[in-house]
């Protein structure tokens, strides 16, 4: 996933951008406003936005963006007022986040956004879109899998996950991805869950190939 970050402070920039890192973004770091209307365009699928920028203001700078495009934009700031955090949100932030926060919660955070994002595209994108992979069938607008025209009984989750795999045809995408779009607050923090339901999609697909593990990072739709 490639994030723009808007971040001032080298010395914050570099720690976040580590962290965001080893959790498998592609990050891309603008310093001001006028670096990051330069660096955001399509592939950009999350803004983290910091509102204290040398160039200009950053509720402006959440405005332009959002009058461009309809990425997902999170603002991290230490404005902690009431009357800032209405505003972002007014200005089209999707989040707002405080600093000092926690890590774990930025990163939730960030995936629910990008989870909303994703959902609302899928939504008005995925209406009569099948995607064909190993002699099966992923019908996204009418959420069903499909063999030799039979319909494979798959549970929600179960489809979830090959609906996830399959609109990021081809590309890895990490468990704890799978877990926050699939299992939504509901996860209980097992992560053998996630194993549990793979397994079984694999069986019912009849082909251990139809979902590749790729060890350490997550899974891909395989046979592309």
């Amino acid at each position: 996933m490639r994030l723009l970050m808007v971040e001032d402070d080298d010395r914050v920039a570099a720690a976040l951008r580590d962290i965001l890192i080893r959790h498998g973004f592609t990050v891309t770091r603008a310093a001001g406003m006028a670096e990051a209307l330069e660096a955001i365009d399509e592939t950009v699928e999350v803004v983290l936005l910091d509102l204290g920028l040398p160039d200009g203001d950053g509720f402006d700078l959440c405005s332009s963006i959002r009058a461009l495009h309809d990425v997902p934009i999170l603002i991290t700031t230490a404005r902690a007022d009431l009357r800032s955090r209405v505003h972002g949100l007014h200005m089209g932030a999707d989040d707002y986040l405080v600093k000092p926060y926690a890590v774990s919660e930025l990163l939730a955070r960030i995936h629910a956004v990008t989870r909303r994002s994703r959902v609302a595209r899928q939504s008005n994108d995925s209406a009569g879109r099948q995607v064909r992979s190993l002699g099966l069938v992923i019908d996204l607008g009418r959420r069903v899998v499909r063999k030799d025209g039979r319909e494979l009984p798959l549970t929600r989750k179960e489809f979830g996950i090959l609906e996830v795999l399959a609109s990021e045809r081809g590309l890895v995408v990490r468990r704890e991805r799978l877990l926050s779009q699939v299992w939504g607050s509901s996860w209980g923090g097992d992560q053998h869950t996630l194993d549990v339901h793979v397994a079984a999609v694999r069986s019912k697909c009849g082909t251990a190939a139809i979902i590749e593990t790729v060890r350490g990072i997550g899974y891909r739709l395989g046979g592309v």
